[in-house]
């Protein structure tokens, strides 16, 4: 595919996880940074995401929000880089990146925000409780390398994104197996790269302000 990717993003975000991304497929692209209530609120931009928010990724005439799916296209659009299992082979990888995009995120997100839910209630938000996700994410962890398997996908980039930050903010707790995978993706030269973009944009936003 030839046409220009263009990530919408701001480096205090979740295009964090976009930039890795796009930094594993190996692929050109080209960002435009957004601010939080201005350039990302405005008409423009409203036109691709009516949202409001990032990131967004434009691929030609295709438009793709939510992290969740823009590395699962991602992954799709560049096969060559290896990103996702044979089609035959999808079910783990799969079930994992849509556990990061419903019982991890919701879960860790009603923590943070001190949400409680009542006694009796846990089977109306999804995920049932903080400590089943945690379990649950400890043994998938425990039985593979990676959250799909034996090898690094894009489901990896999605959840271990999440696990990250989790670590690093106090929002995940922080036990042996989670910080041992973690610590084998952040030494990935397509996170570090990411990373370090990331933090140079951060680093002129804050010099703009």
């Amino acid at each position: 595919m030839t046409d220009e990717l263009v990530l919408y993003t701001n480096p205090m975000s979740r295009g964090r996880i976009a930039r890795w991304m796009l930094e594993e497929a190996g692929v050109a692209y080209r960002v435009e940074i957004l601010q939080f209530g201005t350039t990302m609120k405005d008409d423009g931009y409203r036109a691709i995401n009516p949202m409001a928010k990032v990131p967004t990724l434009v691929h030609g005439k295709s438009v793709v929000t939510e992290c969740a799916a823009i590395c699962a296209y991602l992954a799709d659009a560049f096969p060559s880089a290896g990103l996702a299992p044979p089609v035959n082979a999808r079910a783990n990888y799969y079930r994992w990146m849509f556990f990061g995009a419903g019982p991890l995120e919701a879960a860790v997100t009603n923590r943070a925000l001190g949400v409680d839910v009542p006694a009796g209630r846990e089977r109306m938000v999804g995920y049932g409780s903080f400590s089943d996700v945690m379990n649950t994410l400890e043994l998938a962890l425990r039985t593979n390398s990676y959250i799909a398997g034996d090898s690094f996908t894009a489901a990896d980039v999605y959840v271990g994104s999440q696990i990250g930050w989790g670590l690093q903010f106090g929002s995940i707790e922080k036990r042996p197996v989670f910080e041992q995978y973690f610590g084998r993706l952040a030494l990935r030269p397509a996170y570090q790269r990411a990373s370090e973009k990331d933090d140079q944009a951060a680093g002129e936003l804050q010099t703009a302000v």
